[in-house]
């Protein structure tokens, strides 16, 4: 999905499971999406943050907490 979503004063969190480091995914909810990123892309102006709905982060994160296996697969 893609959609213009002002991240300017987005705030992005990592996993409390991150170790902290600069290789996590962070994500922002931002006005009923959610905006992706890898933490190494901090401050890269090239790179754009993948946009999904918020309704579509939530199911596919419950999937993911259901032990669905296929969620790589077409």
């Amino acid at each position: 999905m893609k959609k213009q979503v002002d991240l300017t004063n987005a705030s992005w969190v990592k996993s409390e499971y991150s170790s902290g480091g600069a290789n996590c995914l962070e994500i922002s909810f931002v006005d009923g999406f959610v905006a992706l990123r890898d933490s190494n892309d901090v401050g890269d102006p090239s790179i754009t943050p993948t946009i999904v709905s918020e309704k579509d982060y939530r199911l596919f994160t419950q999937s993911i907490q259901e032990g669905q296996q296929n969620l790589l697969l077409p």
